[in-house]
């Protein structure tokens, strides 16, 4: 059974993350969840077979969650390296926070969802969820996540 790499007793407990709210993040299909293109390998996208519309391409990102938001439900093409940068989220596998490097291997899916409670004020005690991801191949979405 797949296990991702939780280096969580490697912790980056150092890791510090600035102000993102002036980032050019871009909308996606999913109310409170935005993303910024770092670098995309075009060639590697594939259709959208969930029915949401869009392609998603393999690449490097920065991923924003809102606390209680999630993304859909989606299947790695290739593997996923996950950085979380502040807050943390849950998904099949567990919790993984700030400073948490996950490794998941190519076929594996998951609907990850932040931490956090999306009824109360984004802050400090009540961070979105930033990640870094690094995507081999693209993926494919499966369905939407619970909001």
């Amino acid at each position: 059974m797949f296990q991702p790499i939780d280096l969580s007793t490697r912790k980056l407990s150092g890791l510090a993350v600035g102000d993102t709210e002036a980032l050019p993040w871009r909308g996606t299909i999913v109310d409170g969840v935005a993303w910024l293109p770092l670098a995309s390998d075009e060639s590697v996208a594939v259709e959208d077979s969930s029915g949401m519309g869009g392609r998603r391409a393999g690449g490097a990102v920065l991923i924003r969650m809102a606390p209680g938001r999630g993304y859909p439900a989606h299947r790695h093409l290739g593997a996923e390296d996950v950085l979380v940068l502040q807050g943390g989220y849950v998904d099949e596998w567990g919790e993984h926070l700030q400073g948490e490097f996950v490794r998941y291997p190519p076929d594996s899916h998951h609907a990850p969802t932040a931490t956090g409670d999306g009824d109360e004020p984004e802050g400090p005690s009540n961070p979105a969820c930033i990640l870094f991801s690094s995507i081999a191949g693209g993926i494919e979405l499966l369905g939407r996540s619970t909001d």
